[in-house]
């Protein structure tokens, strides 16, 4: 995939993301069928990225 950060960069830089929007956004990046189905899945609410990494410290 070329740029993604730029093509996602410019479908979001100063517009409303809607639900809808990313779904055809990620629909047309031509990624195996595995990854684009673990990207429609994501949500605000189930994706926390590396936020369990970066606080991990925090109990030692």
């Amino acid at each position: 995939m070329a740029d993604p950060y730029e093509r996602l960069k410019e479908l979001t830089r100063g517009k409303k993301v809607t639900p809808e929007g990313m779904r055809e956004f990620i629909s047309g990046l031509s990624m195996p069928d595995d990854v684009e189905a673990r990207l429609l899945a994501l949500t605000p609410a189930t994706y926390t990225g590396l936020a369990a990494e970066l606080v991990s410290h925090l109990d030692d």
